[in-house]
């Protein structure tokens, strides 16, 4: 449908993620995080700018369902996380509103946002059977950060930079980044970045392996698009073999990780992407791949 005809869809074109509240004190057809599918690419997009596209109770549940949909769908082949705006990919937990909490809420109810929140949505990123592109548009701190570093790639804006911001705020870390920071970085260098927080810029980020690459801002949805369609036309199958392997070999012995690693070549072997590749290698002309 054209977006001026279809109610279901934002100003942009773009769609609430499914069950997604609006923000509190904007308007209803500004929800917190939007939702769209394009020929196999799922675009998940933050959508607080004017709050630096901070994590509140709406944004959480709505940005939760939209990774666990995005997870489910067999016809998303390649996922891609941003932010809205220029500011900021994600600022982290809405401190505005956990401030209130803090006043009004138990500690039980304050910080069931870990397992049902925080929890579902690291986990859908960094498992889901198929790639993820972060698309980093600006500051990403704490749980913000956090996101971003569950995903297989992170293509920074030269203006975009991390900071690992929970001890600044009393807290120690969440949103997976104990087990994906010092997987990107090493155990020495996460415990310096998460203990003396500061903003990591995007050059010295690729450096460390914080990022993938960085272009400029300006060109930052394109590259991310071009990298997401190469990925989404590639074996999809064999892409969430790679990202269970790696996961598993990560707290695994050599034999478990060797026995896992058969088993999935097992399962991408009997893919009629296998198959086809195999017979392209054979007729001497490029593969083409089905997801399946």
């Amino acid at each position: 449908m054209n977006p001026s005809t279809d109610p279901t869809q934002t100003p942009d074109g773009g769609r609430p993620a499914s069950g997604a509240a609006t923000d509190p004190g904007t308007a209803p057809t500004t929800p917190p995080v939007l939702y769209d599918l394009k020929a196999g690419i799922a675009t998940i997009t933050l959508n607080r700018p004017r709050a630096a596209n901070a994590l509140d109770l709406a944004t959480k549940e709505a940005l939760r369902d939209a990774v666990l949909a995005a997870a489910d769908d067999e016809s998303v082949r390649c996922v891609i996380l941003t932010g809205a705006g220029e500011q900021a990919f994600c600022a982290g937990q809405d401190l505005r509103e956990h401030a209130v909490n803090l006043r009004e809420m138990t500690p039980e109810e304050i910080w069931s946002t870990i397992p049902n929140h925080y929890v579902p949505i690291a986990r859908g990123l960094a498992t889901m059977p198929k790639p993820v592109v972060a698309a980093v548009n600006g500051v990403a701190a704490g749980a913000g950060a956090a996101l971003a570093f569950a995903c297989d790639f992170r293509v920074l804006a030269d203006t975009a930079g991390f900071n690992l911001a929970f001890t600044a705020a009393g807290l120690s870390c969440d949103t997976g980044t104990s087990w994906t920071l010092p997987r990107l970085v090493g155990h020495a260098k996460a415990v310096d970045l998460l203990m003396r927080p500061r903003t990591v810029g995007a050059e010295e980020a690729e450096r460390i392996g914080l990022a993938t690459s960085v272009v400029p801002a300006a060109d930052l949805a394109e590259e991310a698009g071009k990298l997401a369609r190469q990925l989404a036309d590639g074996p999809t199958a064999a892409f969430a073999g790679v990202r269970l392997s790696l996961a598993y070999a990560a707290s695994n012995s050599l034999e478990e990780a060797l026995t896992f690693e058969g088993e999935m070549m097992r399962l991408c072997g009997q893919t009629d992407d296998h198959i086809n590749a195999v017979e392209a290698f054979l007729a001497k002309r490029r593969p083409s791949f089905e997801g399946h």
